[in-house]
């Protein structure tokens, strides 16, 4: 199941481990995304701390970890092709990978359909 903040992450959670993007409407607000800061692998992360950042010719935004866990891959592909989360924010475009989470983390994150209603409020 996929999960999401207000600030436009993503959590998809398969069996004991949960993938983390940013959403398509992020992508889509950042324009077109040129660098990607990466978190590294074994690092250890609470809620809310910097996983990294992505820039795009126009800005940059800072990625905060929305679950607690350690990093267990991260999405090489994007160090030569950061444009694959403007291709594919949710599936190929993916940031990194986490284990050692505690699935009480995504009590305070919304499904799909509340992210929807929340980004449909914000236009």
């Amino acid at each position: 199941m996929k999960y999401y903040t207000e600030d436009h992450v993503w959590v998809d959670v398969q069996d004991e481990e949960a993938t983390i993007g940013i959403s398509e409407y992020a992508a889509g607000q950042l324009g077109e995304i040129t660098f990607t800061e990466l978190p590294e692998e074994d690092n250890c992360f609470n809620i809310g701390d910097r996983l990294g950042e992505i820039e795009s010719e126009d800005t940059s935004e800072d990625i905060y970890s929305p679950i607690s866990g350690s990093v267990s891959a991260v999405n090489e592909m994007l160090a030569d092709a950061p444009d694959l989360i403007n291709e594919s924010p949710e599936d190929k475009g993916w940031i990194c990978r986490m284990v050692d989470f505690d699935p009480a983390d995504l009590d305070d994150l919304m499904d799909e359909e509340a992210y929807l209603e929340y980004v449909d409020s914000l236009e």
